[in-house]
């Protein structure tokens, strides 16, 4: 039994007329004869009853119409939602974003591709740096929202925004009475910073402010998400450095203070070798959020 059969058989059954089913096909009447008789033979069953006035669906013929047009009509669906898979209009978009992200560019950007993209089903997760990296090169991940990324081969980053970075201070260090933070003062201070594994360019960035090799940090705890860097600092555990995008986020207990010198960060989107169909249009989105 073949594809081109079964829409045969649908046009004569719609229309029962040979002829007629013929002319909609742009074949000529006698194979159109043919291969519906041969479908009949495949079947075993007689679909149509045929007189020299008229044709008519027998039972079996009627039942057949019916399970052969959804099937129809699913296979045309299947395929026309491949084309817009294949379009970047369809599908899923895994994306990776480092937590900063939430209080800056993320949720207006995927606010704003949602409204262009409404059919692409958004699969956004929070990861740091070097997680999306190796998601990304081993094509895990269509899309990484990074912090001050490294260079890696194979990888295309495009700028979205830089900002300052803050000292984040508990509401009760002596540092949160300054107008403004100096590297020195952090040189003995108890500091929670994320790992250097896994968010590399940041913590290059924190210490090429505090002075390189010679003025590393007791960091006395390494975490992953912001949001617990804001919740120990809250608790006094420590003092730590941030995206200026973090005084959005109010925690009680908190302040933020400029750093001297207003070191930057930046945050990038950045895509695989095999680029989503729609990376470029995320990424437009992002940077049109700020």
């Amino acid at each position: 039994m073949e594809l081109r059969q079964l829409r045969y058989f649908v046009a004569v059954a719609d229309e029962l007329h040979f002829g007629r089913a013929a002319a909609l096909l742009h074949m000529t009447q006698p194979p159109l004869t043919v291969a519906v008789r041969k479908l009949e033979d495949e079947l075993g069953v007689t679909l149509f009853e045929r007189t020299t006035r008229s044709v008519s669906l027998t039972a079996a013929g009627r039942m057949f119409r019916q399970r052969v047009g959804s099937v129809l009509d699913d296979l045309d669906g299947a395929v026309s939602d491949l084309g817009d898979v294949a379009a970047g209009k369809a599908g899923r978009l895994r994306i990776g974003f480092v937590s900063s992200a939430s209080y800056s560019v993320l949720p207006r950007g995927l606010q704003a591709f949602q409204l262009l993209r409404p059919r692409i089903q958004l699969e956004p997760q929070s990861l740091t740096s070097a997680e999306q990296v190796t998601l990304l090169l081993e094509g895990e991940l269509d899309v990484g929202i990074l912090r001050d990324p490294l260079a890696v081969p194979g990888l295309r980053a495009t700028l979205l925004e830089g900002e300052d970075l803050v000292a984040v201070l508990s509401a009760g260090d002596p540092l949160a009475a300054e107008a403004v933070v100096a590297p020195g003062s952090f040189h003995e201070k108890a500091v929670v910073l994320f790992p250097f594994e896994l968010m590399p360019g940041f913590v290059s960035a924190v210490m090429s402010w505090l002075g390189g090799v010679q003025a590393v940090p007791r960091i006395v705890q390494s975490v992953v998400h912001q949001e617990t860097v804001l919740g120990l600092v809250a608790a006094g555990v420590g003092a730590s450095i941030l995206p200026a995008s973090v005084a959005r986020f109010h925690m009680p207990g908190v302040v933020v203070r400029p750093l001297l010198g207003s070191p930057r960060t930046e945050l990038y989107a950045v895509e695989g070798q095999r680029s989503h169909p729609s990376a470029s249009l995320l990424i437009e989105s992002l940077r049109d959020s700020d």
